[in-house]
């Protein structure tokens, strides 16, 4: 369209999520170039449709495995003297969520059976280490050679080690209710971003390997 030496910076994160299922360019996109008429008209350039069901009950995730080069390739039809660099993922997944709102109650009951299996895993999982190595035995050999006399089970060192160890677990895992102890990043959130990670480069590689992604020809 007569442009020349002109250069689209374009950054594509390896996951996006939208909530309409006709896709355009600035849903996954964010560009930069020194001619913004040609950003403005590329926002809108349609990159994909995903299926749409006839049941409103129906609607499912759908998720699709992109090439950036599929997407230099619709720019090229716009603009095809247009330098495109590319700064992000060579290979993406855009996920279609029909429906991003769900019931608040849905969403209730959902933490609150995940509290009860986590207390009840916890606890069970302390429980048993403690059993493992013996600390009862521990606890009662060095309070009768420090106090001179048998334990009754339940004394100083029992009552700090479980006040100890509710503090450690609140300090490690950096979060008290909402609030985090720190500003660094909590270890279930470090383990969640691998987790996103390893799950988008797997979908990733199995879609490359059956032919899945949407590629250039």
């Amino acid at each position: 369209m007569g442009v020349n030496s002109e250069t689209l910076y374009l950054k594509i994160e390896t996951n996006t999520i939208v909530t309409d299922r006709h896709v355009k360019l600035s849903d996954i996109a964010k560009m930069e170039c020194a001619n913004p008429a040609i950003v403005r008209q590329l926002k809108q350039k349609k990159v994909y449709t995903f299926q749409d069901a006839i049941d409103e009950k129906k609607k499912k995730n759908q998720m699709e495995v992109f090439s950036v080069l599929k997407i230099i390739e619709l720019i090229h039809e716009e603009y095809p003297n247009v330098d495109v660099s590319n700064e992000g993922e060579s290979d993406f997944i855009v996920e279609y969520i029909p429906n991003p709102k769900k019931p608040k109650w849905m969403n209730a009951v959902k933490t609150i059976l995940l509290c009860i299996v986590i207390f009840f895993g916890s606890a069970f999982t302390i429980m048993a280490f403690n059993n493992d190595v013996g600390v009862t035995d521990v606890f009662s050999k060095f309070y009768l050679q420090v106090m001179g006399i048998r334990s009754t089970g339940v004394t100083q060192l029992e009552i700090s080690y479980c006040i100890g160890l509710g503090i450690g677990i609140l300090i490690f895992f950096n979060h008290v209710g909402r609030k985090k102890i720190t500003h660094d990043p909590t270890p279930i959130q470090v383990e969640m971003r691998k987790y996103e990670t390893d799950l988008d480069t797997t979908f990733i590689d199995n879609a490359g390997r059956k032919g899945h992604n949407i590629d250039v020809n």
